[in-house]
């Protein structure tokens, strides 16, 4: 295997995540090219050489120079030998191994990975593979699994019996039908192919890859799954199993809505057992001896964490713990047709209807809040803040109702909106740099909301300029997410100064870049400002490995500085530019490099404009 050979470093492989994070090629495209396109001249057989795999790297990442290191460790990693034996030669690689390992990186559904990969080897297009190619696509899944810090140790003998399932008749060869058969009821190389997880509300785990820095133990064979040691955890329950236990877990405890009536208001304790992360138990305030066995229980909805033996002392009703006044519980969210009149219950099929048909949930479900809650919507950009942003989603969605937590990246914030559009009282909380927050905003300008919640700031991006002067801080560096919903409950709302700015060019011939929102939130600029925030822009388009953390940001905000004071571009700008204030045109201003309209207390990183 690669990693065993050494060959290409965690640091790499997360930089080559990145190359595919932004570009817009698929493997399917750039194959094309090389079966009966302009890159034909490259293929010899099945194989590619050296030069061939460098076209490769460059279409598919969309990167005029991709690292040698990498490109040649990467090289290196394919020469396995799997090609087909007329086409082996010395220094070639397998073209079906390098985009069967690419297909399996990149975005989509598992579903449709496992359908390319096997086709893929299906060089004749009969729909069978025999054994010795479907191991070829289990060596790169084992490729992928090693880099993604999996325990190939663990995921090796769920594909062999994966493997053992597909071929029941012993015949050797394995059907399509039966390849996607297996791997969709392969909870661990689902969730390895990047499982879309979605809310279904029948019982499915909302699965995630977890390594735990403490012993912990399995939901389901209550052996230790040791410290170090990767298993899975669900975002919802916290139910935490083996890799190999996944398929045999038990159905995930947490509904985010009201399926019947008698379900309608008032919320009950959801209990899991494990997950007991104090250990000490709220009730009798005793240690919950943790690290000996899967003991205690703790509850979905408030978090409390008991004994087994406090379970009968606890009541049936939960309130909702210590972030009430956020949460919607699933009491307090059921389909309409429960209060329509109709005598009918919920079945499977209105329940299909309210997850699977293509309904918003605004048309499926209604909300009516606990009294006196202020219910809160969280928008996260999971990729702000070097990837703070997901372990910031998952988060969230285990101490809210998921239901509240909606990912920017998926459909934006129209859904969320829309949703919580006749909910009283409810709040928001964008979490994601200075651009995210003028999305929200600019969002809400366009969707005539009944009345206009407030809007807090989990700070995620680089300068968070406007976080600062509204005292969110000028970075999250993963406090407590519980102590930062306690803040919010508790802040002031403060009335901001939001200005609309209309460009209108008088050369409509000349070519510039349109300008971002109509809205100025925090402060607009014209000159070195925005010329080292444009070039900033550009530059973590065309290489956004080297902008995946704040203070690497920062550093590159000081570069462009430095040279724009050194080189001064925007010199003698008063001499293009004029300044009318109203009906007023005043006297010429000395502003010889930038002109700022300032709506905040702070811009350029956190710097006062007025120190």
């Amino acid at each position: 295997m690669a990693k065993e050979r050494g060959l290409i470093s965690p640091s790499d492989f997360a930089q080559l995540q990145t190359y595919m994070e932004y570009s817009t090629k698929k493997v399917s495209d750039v194959l094309k090219l090389f079966e009966d396109g302009e890159m034909a001249e490259y293929l010899q057989g099945d194989a590619i050489g050296y030069e061939g795999f460098q076209q490769f790297l460059k279409i598919y990442l969309e990167v005029d120079n991709v690292p040698s290191h990498i490109s040649e460790a990467l090289f290196q990693s394919f020469q396995t030998g799997y090609c087909l034996e007329e086409t082996v030669k010395q220094d070639v690689v397998c073209l079906s191994d390098v985009s069967c390992y690419f297909s399996l990186l990149e975005g989509g559904r598992p579903e449709d990975k496992l359908e390319f990969t096997f086709k893929l080897y299906d060089t004749d297009r009969n729909g069978i593979l025999d054994s010795s190619e479907v191991d070829k696509i289990i060596i790169q899944m084992m490729r992928v699994a090693e880099y993604l810090d999996w325990d190939v140790s663990e995921l090796r003998p769920i594909l062999q019996e994966m493997m053992k399932e597909i071929d029941y008749d012993g015949s050797g060869s394995v059907s399509l039908a039966e390849w996607l058969r297996a791997g969709a009821t392969t909870v661990p190389l689902l969730v390895l192919l990047g499982l879309e997880m979605t809310l279904k509300d029948n019982g499915q785990h909302m699965w995630r890859p977890k390594r735990f820095p403490r012993p912990v133990y399995c939901n389901l064979c209550e052996s230790s799954i040791g410290l170090g040691k990767q298993g899975l955890s669900c975002n919802l329950c916290k139910y935490v199993v083996h890799d190999q236990c996944a398929m045999r877990a038990l159905p995930c405890e947490v509904s985010t809505y009201a399926k019947s009536r008698k379900d309608i208001g008032v919320q009950a304790h959801v209990w899991v057992r494990g997950g007991c992360e104090s250990g000490r138990c709220d009730r009798c305030q005793k240690k919950i001896r943790i690290y000996h066995s899967l003991v205690g229980l703790h509850c979905v909805w408030c978090h409390l964490e008991i004994h087994d033996d406090c379970l009968p002392a606890m009541g049936p009703e939960c309130d909702c713990g210590l972030l009430r006044d956020h949460i919607l519980p699933p009491s307090s969210i059921y389909p309409g047709v429960l209060v329509s009149g109709q005598e009918r219950k919920i079945s499977k099929t209105s329940q299909k209807t309210i997850d699977d048909i293509n309904l918003s949930p605004s048309e499926a479900l209604r909300i009516d809040p606990v009294s006196n809650t202020h219910p809160l919507l969280v928008f996260v950009n999971p990729k702000s803040g070097g990837k703070q942003g997901e372990r910031v989603l998952w988060k969230f969605q285990y101490l809210l109702n998921p239901r509240q937590v909606f990912n920017l990246l998926k459909d934006g914030p129209e859904p969320g909106l829309r949703f919580f559009r006749e909910v009283p009282d409810y709040r928001i909380l964008v979490c994601g740099g200075d651009g995210t927050v003028g999305w929200i905003l600019e969002t809400i300008d366009k969707a005539n909301l009944p009345f206009v919640p407030p809007v807090a700031v989990l700070p995620l991006g680089t300068g968070n300029d406007l976080a600062r002067c509204l005292r969110w801080g000028g970075g999250y560096e993963g406090q407590n997410l519980g102590k930062i919903l306690k803040d919010l409950e508790t802040s002031k709302v403060v009335h901001m100064d939001r200005w609309s700015v209309e460009v209108i060019p008088q050369q409509t011939e000349e070519k510039s870049d349109p300008v971002p929102f109509q809205i100025i939130n925090n402060y607009f600029s014209i000159g070195v400002d925005a010329s080292i925030a444009h070039r900033f822009h550009i530059m973590r388009e065309k290489y956004p490995e080297k902008f995946n953390s704040r203070m690497k940001n920062k550093l590159w905000y000081f570069e462009f500085a430095t040279s724009e004071s050194i080189f001064s571009t925007c010199k003698k700008l008063e001499e293009s530019l004029t300044v009318e204030v109203g009906v007023i045109r005043p006297n010429p201003i000395s502003f010889s490099v930038s002109c700022v309209l300032v709506s905040s207390s702070t811009g350029a990183l956190g710097n006062s404009p007025y120190s």
